[in-house]
């Protein structure tokens, strides 16, 4: 028995996929992040930056909370600081879901909705509004989630910990796609430390960074463009991704993980949000390259639930160019 809601969070079941396209000799295990209370993987990361924060006093009684979100960092602040008393003002693209949008609000929240097309470091993108906001409120205090270390260390504490745990030194590969790089850096840092020869391979999708910064060193504006796939990706490098404990770099587009959002809801009953199936499909490709015997981890960050408007809607789909779910069932 829980006696706080934030001591339900993290031990999530970590489940085998057997009815996807495996190659034989190999394993793939998706760990259920949907399943903490706020409903994404972010409840980890938030919960330990805000305790941290409270024990050092920079969130201190009243505070107001201030944060950029794509929407599950943003649930778990609103659902923490209804537990704990605080006021929360929470910027987002305007891609944001609107089931994820209305959550926010039903927890309490305030939400500042911005372009997604807004520029980096221009007055309207999402990340400079929510650091507009937080100098101009007295007692404002913001996880600056995408530069904290406490991001990453939050899943090097609990998320790698709870893997290792169930797999051990059978783990051959780690894979998540990244935005703050928090989940992919701190489970990947704790494997690694266990395991120093485990693949730890990052899903970036196209209009993102991360790809060519990886590849090649450099981070090219010119291909930054806008994408559907919620939560992952980036438009300007994040502090707290460790490209150090990355081994590659596979890049992913709206399609791909789409369609593997479909397959895992047909064939192995787990309805999930975009993230998760780009997770997968990135898993599936690597699967095709590893020599068997071998096991790839995964985690789905989030559920479908966000999304039956979009990925889930055959006309939202199709208005975007995307195919139907009854083409991808087939």
């Amino acid at each position: 028995m829980h006696k706080r809601l934030e001591d339900a969070i993290g031990g999530t079941p970590l489940v085998q996929l057997t009815k996807l396209d495996v190659p034989d000799g190999i394993r793939l295990f998706a760990k259920l992040e949907f399943l903490n209370p706020g409903g994404s993987i972010k409840d980890r990361m938030v919960r330990f930056i805000v305790e941290d924060a409270e024990r050092t006093g920079q969130l201190r009684p009243g505070a107001t909370i201030v944060e950029n979100t794509s929407g599950n960092t943003g649930a778990a602040i609103a659902m923490l600081a209804a537990a704990r008393g605080y006021r929360a003002i929470l910027t987002m693209p305007d891609k944001v879901s609107k089931e994820k949008q209305d959550a926010l609000v039903a927890l309490g929240a305030e939400i500042v909705v911005c372009p997604t097309a807004a520029a980096p470091g221009s007055p309207e993108h999402y990340v400079e509004r929510a650091r507009r906001l937080r100098a101009g409120l007295p007692n404002a205090f913001m996880l600056n989630q995408y530069d904290n270390p406490m991001n990453a260390e939050a899943h090097f504490r609990t998320t790698g910990p709870e893997i290792w745990s169930a797999l051990g030194d059978s783990i051959t590969a780690f894979v998540a796609a990244g935005s703050t790089g928090g989940t992919i850096s701190g489970v990947g840092r704790f494997l690694r430390s266990r395991k120093p020869d485990t693949e730890i391979v990052l899903l970036d999708p196209v209009g993102s960074i991360y790809f060519k910064y990886f590849h090649h060193g450099v981070v090219d504006h010119d291909e930054i463009a806008t994408y559907h796939v919620e939560g992952v990706g980036e438009d300007h490098l994040a502090k707290c991704m460790d490209f150090s404990v990355v081994t590659d770099v596979l890049r992913f587009d709206d399609r791909v993980a789409f369609a593997m959002c479909h397959e895992l809801a047909a064939k192995e009953g787990l309805l999930c949000g975009g993230s998760s199936g780009a997770n997968v499909w990135g898993a599936l490709q690597l699967a095709q390259r590893l020599t068997p015997p071998a096991t790839i981890v995964t985690v789905l960050p989030d559920s479908g639930v966000k999304y039956v408007s979009k990925i889930y809607n055959d006309a939202w789909l199709s208005a975007h160019g995307l195919a139907e779910r009854s083409r991808w069932a087939a």
